[in-house]
Parts: structure tokens; C-alpha cells; sequence
């Protein structure tokens, strides 16, 4: 959200592309909770040019912590300042900025 904000562009996120693990959907949908929002350490989001995108995918790829790596949207001018998501149903939301404080991890 920030960056999508600071840059007045639409980032596009595909929800079907999210590598979102079955266990923690499953656990997720139990408690109410929305994935997009949970502490998750060791991840990065990348955000380059179209033409270099599968090249930068191939290189994370090869490296044991980059093998799941993933393309998830594109970055459009169509809803500047704000990330978008389509649904697994084909619909469109709104993802909001995170508002209050993110949950403590527990060790």
C-alpha cells in the first residue's frame, strides 16, 4: 500500500497467484482472519519492469530460499494509489492499508 501510495499507481494482486500454504488458509478461514495481514518473516516483494520479470523469477528460483518464489500481479495506472486484488471468484476488492498495530509473533 505504501509503495502504490508514494508512487500514485495501482499494484495488482491476482489472488489465485498468492503461494498462501493450504495449512494456513485452512487456519485463517477458521479464525477470521485474512492472510494478507499476519506477520510473515523471510519474504520479499520485488517490483520491476514486465521485460525483466521472468528473468529476476528464474535467478530467485534457483536459490533454495527463492524456490517458491512467484509473480502475484503488475503494477497498472488503472486505481493509482491503491492495490487491488482479484478474487478467486473473478471479483475485484480494495486491499487496505494495515490500520493499528500488527499482531506480536509468538515464539
Amino acid at each position: 500500500s505504501e509503495v502504490a501510495s508514494a508512487a500514485n499507481l495501482c499494484i495488482e494482486i491476482d489472488e489465485t497467484s498468492l503461494p498462501i500454504r493450504p495449512t494456513v488458509q485452512s487456519a485463517c478461514s477458521l479464525m477470521g482472519l485474512d492472510p494478507l495481514y499476519l506477520a510473515n518473516e523471510g519474504k520479499s516483494v520485488s517490483i520491476v519492469a514486465p521485460e525483466d520479470a521472468n528473468n529476476l523469477l528464474e535467478l530467485m528460483q534457483s536459490t533454495p530460499e527463492g524456490k517458491d518464489a512467484c509473480i502475484i500481479g503488475k503494477v497498472s495506472s488503472a486505481h493509482p494509489g491503491k492495490v487491488v486484488m482479484t478474487t478467486t471468484v473473478g471479483g475485484m476488492r480494495l486491499v487496505e492499508p494495515l490500520t493499528g498495530e500488527p499482531l506480536p509473533r509468538i515464539c
